[in-house]
């Protein structure tokens, strides 16, 4: 074969080396952007959702996971949504700080709480209704109007800070306020006569009623508030989350897999209820 054949046969297969060398780069950058771009988009779709020790309704199980009626209607919406849900576990006061510097995403929880005012958004559907009780012992006079807390012990629970409302109660020279670390204990106070009121939810304190003595404790009804998702206004996507949530919602309601749609009406408050707590 002619040298000069043989020289372009050699400038030929580096060409065509260089080229296929640069394929290969580009098809690897492809990929590597592709996988970039859906781990991006699979980010996007984590929805960090913060939850408290709220039984029957949101508590952490044994086993560390997330358990409790509005845990999973709240799962459901997340997904019908188009979102992954994270639950994260956290005490009340955190979870209001979290809301407020973006580091949670949304958290299923009463509606109207006035230390998260400005802070976040609502949704408009309301899966369920919390009734903010006092219990007491059968033969103590029952609560029909916050003026008869003066000069009473109040039991509340370590870490609720009950809208707000606790704050007022230790501010009230005339009312001893003492705190159990759950509702069995402060179950237990009550009946030993530690106090003459417990502050405590509904469905919580119905769960824990279990002793033959219990049946001596008495209800009267203090606050009924609106349950709804609370999403942080810190994320830059807050309105469309939340929109995107009221309709997974009414989709699921229309299919039976969540509770109807239920209209929020006027909450409930006892008379002389502190005004800047309703």
């Amino acid at each position: 074969m002619p040298r000069n054949c043989s020289v372009q046969l050699s400038l030929m297969s580096e060409a065509m080396r260089f080229v296929s060398i640069r394929i290969c780069a580009l098809l690897a950058g492809l990929f590597l952007a592709t996988g970039a771009l859906a781990e991006a988009g699979t980010a996007s779709k984590l929805l960090k959702i913060a939850y408290v020790d709220f039984p029957p309704m949101t508590y952490q199980k044994a086993d560390g996971s997330p358990a409790g009626t509005f845990i999973e209607i709240t799962r459901k919406v997340a997904i019908e949504a188009g979102y992954e849900p994270e639950f994260l576990y956290l005490p009340i006061s955190r979870v209001y700080l979290y809301l407020r510097n973006g580091r949670i995403d949304v958290w299923p929880g009463s509606a109207n709480v006035p230390a998260l005012k400005g802070e976040v958004l609502e949704t408009w559907v309301s899966p369920f209704a919390s009734q903010l009780s006092a219990w007491y012992l059968e033969g103590t006079e029952p609560l029909s109007h916050f003026d008869q807390l003066q000069g009473k012990t109040v039991i509340t629970i370590a870490g609720y800070t009950y809208g707000g409302l606790l704050y007022w109660l230790e501010g009230e020279s005339s009312i001893d306020v003492t705190q159990a670390p759950n509702y069995r204990a402060a179950l237990d106070m009550l009946k030993l006569g530690r106090g003459h009121y417990l502050f405590g939810h509904r469905d919580p304190v119905l769960e824990t009623l279990a002793m033959s003595e219990d049946e001596k404790i008495r209800e009267s009804e203090i606050r009924l508030r609106n349950l709804t998702w609370l999403f942080s206004l810190a994320n830059p996507r807050a309105a469309i989350l939340r929109e995107e949530f009221d309709d997974a919602y009414l989709r699921l309601a229309e299919q039976g897999e969540v509770p109807p749609i239920r209209e929020f009406g006027e909450s409930f408050v006892i008379p002389g209820f502190p005004e800047q707590y309703r």
